[in-house]
């Protein structure tokens, strides 16, 4: 996948029937489905059987098994309530009669109310001034460890560009904070606000656990911890545009137990929060034989 078109077609769904939708995978560089992908992919199954025009506010979200890239995915949606101001609905995805991933949405009918939010950070250097990963892998590729290299050669509908660039060679531990800039790659206009969650959902499952991960880099990297999205939520607040710079701002507050909880806040580049995710993921030390 190289543009946002290409995205599209991997998020919306073949229809079976009013209730049931088939999608397949792309890799991200991992030998397993993306979990981005499947709850983007769920959020689409869910919103097609809402019909009252209700937008999607907030969506929570396990993963049981880890996905075949392989095998189509099955999304069969179930309607929970269509309330007066409400409608959820429950999302379970099958690969082979196995379940491997649950999903709760809530969908909301259009009001006015209170609003209020906190600030982005200020001081962050702007897109024009970082490096994205082509640009690492351009200039860097010959020196970074082969899994990362191969991780950056990866064909994506998304530009990243962190505001820190972390030497994977220089092991010492990190602030549990990571902030990355991304950009869709191609024309985004005109995309529906539907379309633009999906397409944030996928994206929020990028980036979320280095910041778990930061406070621990001495000793602990991407080759010898074993890691997974174990649950994922999602909240959001306010129309965006997907045509300019978006920045989504990580902390880690605690890791323990092989788990590590971290949560983000999604801006517009001129400071708008737009949405939340929290996330907590598998980090299990891999022991050496």
């Amino acid at each position: 996948m190289t543009t946002v078109d290409d995205l599209l077609k991997l998020l919306v769904l073949e229809k079976v029937n009013d209730y049931v939708f088939n999608g397949i995978s792309k890799t991200i560089g991992s030998p397993i489905v993306f979990g981005g992908q499947v709850l983007a992919q769920a959020i689409n199954a869910a919103r097609r059987t809402v019909s009252n025009q209700r937008i999607l506010h907030s969506m929570h979200a396990y993963f049981l098994e880890a996905g075949n890239l392989d095998s189509p995915i099955t999304y069969n949606v179930a309607i929970v309530r269509d309330g007066g101001s409400f409608s959820v609905r429950r999302v379970t995805a099958y690969q082979n009669e196995n379940t491997i991933f649950i999903l709760a949405a809530s969908f909301h009918k259009e009001e006015t109310g209170y609003n209020h939010q906190i600030e982005m950070k200020s001081g962050l250097k702007q897109p024009e001034e970082l490096l994205s990963w082509t640009d690492i892998l351009h200039q860097f590729g010959d020196y970074l460890p082969k899994g990362l290299k191969s991780f950056f050669e990866v064909d994506r509908p998304i530009e990243f560009k962190p505001t820190e660039i972390v030497n994977p060679l220089e092991r010492k531990d990190l602030p549990p904070f990571t902030d990355v800039w991304f950009k869709l790659k191609g024309d985004a206009k005109n995309l529906d606000l539907a379309t633009k969650q999906q397409i944030l959902t996928y994206i929020s499952d990028y980036n979320i656990l280095v910041s778990a991960l930061n406070p621990h880099a001495s000793k602990a990297h991407w080759g010898n911890t074993q890691t997974a999205s174990l649950d994922h939520s999602m909240w959001f607040f306010r129309d965006f545009d997907f045509n300019d710079w978006l920045l989504f701002s990580m902390e880690s507050p605690s890791a323990s137990s092989a788990r590590g909880f971290a949560r983000g806040n999604i801006y517009t580049r001129n400071g708008e929060l737009i949405a939340s995710v929290a996330q907590e993921g598998l980090m299990r030390p891999i022991e050496k034989k």
